[in-house]
């Protein structure tokens, strides 16, 4: 046939096909495809493809393409990414989508940082991390070895570890490097905690003493109680020192001339923490920035106005029962805002506005577990075998690691969490160091710390 006449019969066709029904239209299709051979029906399917499979995401706007990707989840996401480059990139300049993934998973996300592919790649390195947490890959162990009695004493801050021991000797580590910064010759130390200059111990002598590290020199001895000091806080911009004891007494003593300024009394058991802290929020009470000094026994927890009057009154006192059948974890976590404390309950967690209890966080998986640590994402807690980490959105545990069988103590002295700002969120930065250390029955300090990134 000519092309001409072809063009005529083409265009006769084309009206009769328009004025068929969509039925009608189905089957003369179906008879011309049963009359086509390989090349028509080769040419049919190239050209089908073509009509059928749009690129949404090339043929969107940018902001609708984002609009729809944030319905998928990131693993989805990430197999999208393989589909072509014009995919890739644009689903890699989704900054919203990756934030909320990372945020999903326990990161901490700086908003003004606003790079689309930063934060793909923070989401692959936290889906690392994660996945190293699910399957009990992310910590690795060291020990610290040079004390010849049993430690009693732990104290971290900033990367060194303070240890005080029964051979009447107090060790500044290096947790990266194992090795010893200080050791100077103490009393028995029951609790201990330093800065660069100094080290403050409490002792099972009935006093407190500082140290100056430089010289290993005694530059202070506090004496009054009549009872082992279990713990010790400090303040060098209040020049204030607090202790507590087995005597049930908590003492406030000026730090740089030794004297004591208060006895609080109150407690029935042994006072075996104390902890000093900025107040951050407002109540009936305190104001903001006001200092507060919190005492824990083993059925109670006292706070106290910190100042230098002599009839000082307990602010609250709170329990988890009022019969005292329920002990409390001698660990507690107070940030300012929040005052968190563990028990055979389970965590419970208070509010320092209201001193309402906000929620008790019960794991009937696993009975009695300890606090260690709490933040705003996670919290770190551990039993006789094991190390674990909860999510705090979920309230379930998402990690363990297995621990040797350390020194027990009553007192809670004998272990501690590492490094605390992870708890708030992981960032890809705050996930090295030390996560827990306690004394070993050889008189070691067994060490549980972040393993690097893979």
């Amino acid at each position: 046939m000519e092309r001409k006449d072809f063009e005529t019969w083409l265009d006769n066709i084309s009206v009769t096909f328009l004025s068929l029904t969509d039925l009608q239209k189905n089957e003369t299709l179906d008879h011309l495809i049963s009359l086509s051979g390989a090349v028509q029906l080769r040419h049919l399917s190239n050209n089908l493809e073509t009509l059928l499979k749009r690129d949404f995401l090339k043929l969107l706007p940018l902001e609708l393409s984002f609009y729809l990707l944030k319905w998928l989840d990131p693993q989805t996401l990430l197999t999208c990414c393989l589909v072509s480059k014009q995919w890739n990139k644009v689903i890699s300049a989704c900054t919203e989508v990756w934030q909320t993934a990372c945020k999903n998973l326990g990161w901490q996300i700086d908003d003004s940082l606003q790079d689309a592919l930063h934060w793909k790649k923070v989401y692959l390195k936290a889906i690392l991390r994660m996945k190293q947490l699910e399957d009990h890959e992310a910590f690795e162990t060291s020990s610290l070895i040079g004390h010849s009695a049993r430690v009693y004493a732990l104290y971290y801050k900033d990367g060194l570890l303070c240890t005080g021991s029964d051979d009447l000797s107090a060790k500044l580590w290096d947790v990266s490097t194992g090795q010893c910064v200080y050791g100077i010759q103490t009393h028995t130390c029951a609790a201990v905690k330093f800065d660069e200059q100094k080290l403050v111990t409490g002792s099972f002598d009935n006093t407190v003493a500082c140290w100056e590290w430089s010289s290993g020199s005694r530059t202070q001895h506090f004496r009054g109680h009549t009872g082992a000091v279990f713990s010790v806080d400090y303040n060098d911009e209040l020049d204030i020192l607090v202790s507590g004891s087995a005597d049930f007494t908590v003492k406030v003593w000026a730090l740089s001339a030794g004297t004591c300024l208060n006895t609080l009394t109150g407690h029935t058991e042994w006072v075996t923490k104390v902890v000093l802290q900025k107040c951050k929020v407002k109540s009936l009470l305190h104001s903001p920035g006001d200092y507060i000094l919190l005492s824990a026994d083993k059925y109670e927890i006292k706070i106290w106005p910190i100042g230098r009057e002599i009839n000082c009154k307990c602010l609250k006192t709170l329990s988890v029962s009022e019969d005292r059948s329920i002990c409390l974890q001698p660990r507690l976590h107070f940030d300012g805002k929040y005052i968190v404390c563990s028990s055979a309950l389970g965590l419970y967690q208070w509010d320092f506005a209201s001193y309402d209890i906000l929620r008790v966080i019960k794991t009937p998986e696993i009975a009695n577990l300890a606090l260690l640590g709490f933040g705003d994402i996670f919290a770190l807690l551990f039993d006789n075998r094991y190390l674990y980490i909860m999510d705090l959105r979920t309230e379930s545990l998402i990690s363990r690691w297995p621990l040797p069988e350390y020194r027990k103590s009553k007192r809670g002295s004998s272990f501690l969490a590492g490094e605390a700002s992870w708890l708030n969120g992981l960032d890809g930065h705050n996930d090295t160091g030390l996560v827990f250390a306690t004394s070993m029955p050889d008189h070691s300090i067994h060490l549980v710390l972040w393993k690097e990134h893979g």
